[in-house]
């Protein structure tokens, strides 16, 4: 995937939540990119630092989203910017390698963050931080797990509204956060969509055994 050594050199290992010196959302230049899944329209909106927050609009039901896993990419802008800067660009090269080449992804950096949610030292930020982090591709994880994983074994309920306040899924996997009971629970698209994304990664975890 072309630009994923030079990110990966730019941002290092791990660093892909931005640094404390980050400006408010209201401070960021930011653009809007349109993007045509097999999910329907998402929209990835970020700065120079890093993504801000990714939709997933909806706006293809569940029954007539295609079986093409091509992604196409119209670019719409704010603030009179014409061109996605270098991390948007990166975003939008990781999520074509998601839908197109998902065996991939394992390998890959994931895109820099640059949203409040995920910075700082309050739970919300260390939960999803381990997510990303420690949980592989292709693995589910329990919300109890996932609460010990971050520190604070009792804090069960806090790691689902962590995944509620999710400002970029697909690149934080809160879709493969599950109860112990092995139930997906309840997610921002529901069990169609989750069942979806989660067969997405079932495919990423096939591949990677086979390689």
């Amino acid at each position: 995937m072309s630009g994923s050594k030079k990110h990966q050199e730019s941002c290092g290992c791990h660093k892909y939540f931005h640094g404390n010196d980050m400006k408010s959302p209201s401070q960021c230049r930011q653009r809007t990119i349109s993007l045509q899944s097999p999910l329907g329209k998402i929209q990835v909106s970020g700065c120079e630092n890093g993504v801000h927050t990714i939709q997933i609009l909806m706006d293809v039901p569940l029954a007539e989203r295609s079986g093409d896993t091509s992604l196409s990419c119209v670019v719409t802008v704010s603030n009179g910017q014409e061109e996605m800067g270098p991390e948007l660009q990166y975003c939008v090269e990781w999520l074509r390698a998601y839908f197109s080449e998902p065996w991939t992804v394992g390998r890959l950096p994931p895109p820099v963050f640059h949203h409040p949610t995920l910075h700082g030292d309050s739970f919300t930020s260390r939960v999803l931080q381990t997510l990303v982090r420690d949980v592989k591709v292709g693995e589910t994880v329990s919300y109890k797990r996932l609460a010990e994983m971050a520190g604070n074994p009792r804090a069960v309920r806090a790691v689902g509204g962590a995944m509620r306040r999710n400002p970029v899924p697909l690149l934080i996997p809160c879709h493969r956060v599950i109860s112990s009971s092995g139930q997906s629970g309840m997610y921002m698209g529901g069990k169609g969509l989750r069942w979806q994304l989660y067969s997405t990664h079932f495919h990423m975890e096939s591949w990677q055994r086979i390689r």
